[in-house]
């Protein structure tokens, strides 16, 4: 969707709606965009339209105006406006618009301004409420809004901003499709593909085989794939923003996860598509900061592959050896997810990082301690814990930090080798993530467990059902803050 920019009255723009934005108390700062205007909001205020957060009300535009209808939309009480309120009027706003077939909005931004906030993010909101994936649908959908014009001065920063929620939102819509498509066309070699035709647009890319992984000794990694004839994929990207060390992201990227001999139930199992969302998320990342040139250094690692209860599986009571050295008692083999990031969170110690973060569909502990509102953290570095705080506020990709007791280590105590995957059912959150502390180093590092908001069941203001991309704005709010 194309956003511009015109410095014109809200009267004379001619679009197919106009937009106007209220709180449920007002007052409403429309009194210089025209009487016609002006007249029609005292008639149905109070009466058809309350201003309540996501209420639209659409109309026919009065005489002697150029917009052709209105469309009111809702923010709730003023003292509860916030940048999260702007972005979901956004989504709101244009979703409504694009499903009755209309092309051409425009924004009266006199309700923004008024309150100092930004009319970016309601672009926001908007670019990512209209996406929508129709790769597997016959008849594609054809009502699209065409662009979105806002009425309000330029500036150089306003135009910054929205080139930025414009690239974010289209990396989102990459790493949605990555997530949504399904497991027989988003296979390890699928995903090496993709990642391969983000080269020559700043980011250069590595693609490791079986043989490789097997000279480097990633052992549990390679104990996930087993089961599976499709071979595993470990992806390497690097962005050379600066030439200071590097900050490693690491993203779970299971394209299907039957959860092996320890099968899981069958219902819901279609959607294990999207246990790869942390490698998207990752993949996505790269994809916006080359294209915003972002000053800084970033690697993504993506240790893809299936997880399948084929003959060659690996089996509940098997010993692997990682690729620190630590042999791992397999007790579970649908705790796979750990197993590929143990390997290549030790395989990020060879960029002498400045900061490590993992982002992966790691436990339904997290869903349900968190359900799908928050994403579970831990960490060892409360300076970089805190940078995710203020972004999750600031993107409302929130986070919730848990702790990393060093008593959780005795949960993971095995008989038989150093560290067993699995600590049973209590703690099991906390216990997950302290495993991956054991191979992650000395660098500053952070664990994202997305696995209660990587898949959304029912539509939100500007997230579609389906795939969230559920920490691409997250860590890409977190590198501002770092560079």
């Amino acid at each position: 969707m194309h956003i511009s920019i015109k410095n014109i009255s809200e009267a004379d723009c001619s679009c197919d709606v106009l937009i106007l934005l209220f709180s449920e108390d007002g007052p409403h700062p429309y009194g210089r965009a025209g009487a016609a205007i002006a007249k029609l909001i005292s008639r149905v205020w109070k009466k058809d339209f309350h201003g309540k957060d996501q209420e639209v009300l659409l109309m026919h535009a009065p005489d002697g105006i150029r917009p052709e209808r209105l469309l009111f939309v809702g923010l709730g009480k003023k003292d509860d406006l916030s940048r999260e309120r702007v972005r979901r009027s956004g989504g709101r706003a244009l979703t409504y618009l694009r499903d009755l077939g209309i092309r051409k909005p425009a924004l009266s931004t006199k309700f923004l301004s008024a309150r100092r906030q930004s009319p970016a993010d309601f672009a926001e909101g908007a670019l990512l409420g209209l996406y929508q994936f129709d790769a597997y649908r016959s008849e594609k959908p054809d009502k699209k809004i065409a662009g979105l014009t806002m009425l309000c001065s330029p500036s150089a920063d306003l135009n910054r901003r929205i080139r930025y929620v414009q690239t974010v939102a289209a990396a989102s819509a990459f790493a949605k499709d990555l997530i949504n498509t399904p497991a027989n066309d988003m296979t390890p070699s699928d995903m090496a593909r993709v990642a391969l035709s983000l080269r020559g647009k700043g980011v250069s890319v590595k693609v490791l085989g079986r043989k490789d992984l097997e000279k480097l000794g990633m052992g549990a990694y390679l104990a996930v794939s087993s089961g599976s004839k499709e071979p595993p994929r470990f992806i390497v990207l690097e962005y050379r923003g600066d030439r200071k060390a590097p900050v490693v992201l690491v993203g779970k990227s299971i394209t299907f996860d039957s959860g092996g001999i320890s099968l899981k139930p069958s219902e819901g199992m279609e959607k294990m598509k999207y246990d790869m969302a942390g490698g998207a998320a990752v993949m996505g990342v790269m994809k916006a900061a080359a294209e915003l040139k972002l000053p800084i250094h970033l690697v993504g690692l993506l240790p893809a592959t299936e997880n399948l209860p084929g003959g060659a599986a690996v089996k509940p009571g098997d010993v692997v050896r990682s690729f620190s050295g630590k042999t791992i008692e397999i007790v579970n083999t649908d705790a796979e997810g750990r197993l590929a990031l143990a390997d290549a969170l030790g395989y990020a110690g060879r960029f002498k990082p400045r900061a490590v973060v993992d982002i992966a569909t790691l436990t339904g502990a997290c869903a349900i301690a968190l359900g799908g509102e928050a994403v579970a953290m831990m960490g060892n570095d409360g300076q970089l814990l805190d940078a995710f705080k203020k972004s999750g506020d600031d993107t409302y990709e929130r986070v919730c930090e848990m702790p990393l007791y060093e008593e959780y280590k005795e949960y993971l105590k095995s008989d038989i080798a150093d560290i067993k995957n699995v600590g049973g059912r209590i703690g099991s959150l906390m216990a997950s993530a302290y495993f991956l502390l054991e191979f992650a180093g000395q660098a500053p590092w952070v664990h994202l467990d997305i696995a209660g908001t990587a898949w959304v069941e029912k539509d939100r203001p500007y997230i579609p059902k389906g795939a969230s991309a559920i920490g691409l704005r997250l860590i890409l709010n977190v590198i501002e803050r770092l560079i």
